[in-house]
């Protein structure tokens, strides 16, 4: 995937800084003054408009079909307008859920060499890292996360997963599996909304030879938070996240226009966005929204951000059912071991990646 080995300077862990007290942080994570948090730019979650919309999935199976084609409306307008929807209802353990958060929280708070030992690498990206992106002397987010990979099963390697606390690694398997089978839900939600036979997308996927990581993300306190960011701006590169969110305090911003909406989460609910390669496989219908992680001096945050990706070796490009002669093709084909070379060298940077992709008019 990575020619790289070894990052290009040595890694700083951000919870490190932020335990040692210090007043400023370092210039690395200081952002330029036109992406750094601005409340002239951003809006609250509190409700209507200002939020992204919140979806019970359950109204999908209803036996009344007005209630069933009334939430499949809602979904789409989600899909197309915002790229981002909160889910209810959706089948996953609450309780699964908390426990799978709150076991994460705990690594995160042991000592720093028990953590040490499951230090990443950009050849793979699997363990516990604190930098995206591979560029000497690139400004660095204000955060320490710990990425896996859950399919396919010849990637899973649970001997890279933490042993510590003791129940992690099975925490980490039953939630997977649970969140793996909301997305096949979601996939064929999707493919209905758009008029395509419901199995469609999930087989531009490669059906059920697929590919699924988890990253989990610890944002530390910041003694400037007006300075810095959690997680630069960005469209995920895959196919769909689905994130579990901590539910105690916000963090997540959504671009909508040339403001920023700060996510309240709905309690018990998952955040689905839609990535890149969806936008590319719905030749633009679906779109992948730019979205960002603001950070606060008081409280740390930790979240679960789980893709469910396509298989790496299969070209992906907009289903032929979805291109016309007053729509043609936007995009030429790739495959997403391909686009993640491409990411992966430059880390996160806006809505560039995939509106490069786009063929020449």
């Amino acid at each position: 995937m990575n020619c790289l080995q070894s990052w290009p300077e040595p890694v700083v862990r951000v919870q490190s800084l932020s335990d040692s007290g210090i007043r400023l942080i370092p210039d690395r994570y200081i952002k330029r003054s036109s992406e750094v948090p601005s409340t002239s730019l951003c809006s609250g979650g509190g409700g209507g408009g200002d939020n992204i919309p919140v979806i019970d999935l359950g109204e999908l199976y209803s036996a009344d079909r007005a209630i069933r084609e009334k939430t499949l409306v809602r979904v789409s307008a989600a899909c197309r307008e915002w790229g981002f929807l909160q889910v209810v209802n959706h089948g996953v353990s609450h309780e699964l859920m908390a426990a799978a958060r709150e076991v994460w929280r705990e690594f995160f708070h042991l000592p720093p060499e028990a953590k040490q030992a499951y230090a990443n690498s950009p050849s793979t990206y699997e363990g516990y890292g604190s930098r995206l992106g591979v560029e000497k002397g690139a400004k660095l987010d204000w955060s320490d996360y710990f990425f896996l990979n859950y399919l396919p099963a010849s990637l899973r390697d649970e001997k890279k997963w933490p042993s510590l606390p003791p129940s992690c690694r099975q925490k980490i398997a039953d939630y997977s599996e649970e969140v793996v089978k909301l997305a096949g839900k979601l996939m064929k939600i999707f493919s209905i909304d758009l008029g395509l036979e419901e199995d469609c997308l999930q087989q531009a996927f490669g059906g059920e030879d697929i590919g699924c990581c988890l990253r989990v993300n610890f944002y530390p306190k910041c003694p400037q938070p007006d300075l810095a960011l959690g997680l630069s701006p960005h469209s995920d590169p895959g196919g769909m996240t689905l994130l579990l969110p901590d539910e105690n305090v916000s963090g997540l911003q959504v671009r909508r226009g040339d403001n920023w909406v700060t996510v309240k989460p709905v309690k018990n609910a998952f955040i689905v966005n839609i990535g890149d390669q969806l936008q590319v496989l719905t030749n633009a219908n679906y779109k992948s929204v730019e979205h960002r992680v603001i950070v606060n001096s008081d409280q740390e945050r930790v979240s679960l951000a789980f893709f469910y990706n396509p298989k790496g070796d299969i070209p992906i490009e907009p289903a032929k059912e979805l291109v016309t002669e007053d729509r043609p093709a936007l995009y030429p084909p790739m495959t997403f071991n391909e686009y993640r070379v491409f990411i992966r060298t430059r880390g996160p940077c806006g809505k560039s990646q995939v509106e490069a992709l786009k063929s020449p008019r």
